[in-house]
């Protein structure tokens, strides 16, 4: 109990750090970023293997933001919901004033989660990433 607390401010510790600059999407992680929104779209019950590979691609990306790595580790650890830490990452990431705002809006989704996205998420998620 006290190791996942220490987790969850660490995490929120080192999300809080990154400077704008950290955070500032480029095309890469615009793409990343769309990549994450479509298999959470689709997602049922946890990532397929496809959906696995395109994840681990992604947090192999020497240009992708920590705040990305983060949400692609959370879905990769999807099963039937993000666990507590993944939870607990979603929620800094929105609380972060750094974050932009289609990650906030990728974040929730994850954080809310439950077996797949609902109609209401999938609809987020195509405005935010069409």
């Amino acid at each position: 109990m006290t190791t996942l607390l220490l987790r969850k401010l660490i995490l929120g510790a080192a999300i809080g750090l990154f400077s704008q600059f950290a955070l500032a999407q480029t095309d890469g992680e615009t793409k990343a970023l769309k990549q994450i929104a479509d298999i959470v779209a689709g997602l049922n019950h946890f990532p397929s293997d496809g959906d696995m590979t395109t994840l681990e691609e992604i947090m192999s990306g020497a240009d992708i933001s920590q705040t990305v790595l983060i949400m692609a580790d959370t879905v990769a650890n999807i099963e039937h919901a993000a666990n507590e830490e993944g939870k607990g990452a979603m929620a800094a990431i929105q609380a972060s004033a750094q974050a932009s705002e289609s990650a906030k809006v990728l974040a929730k989704v994850i954080e809310q989660l439950s077996h797949t996205a609902s109609a209401d998420a999938k609809n987020m998620l195509a405005q935010t990433f069409p």
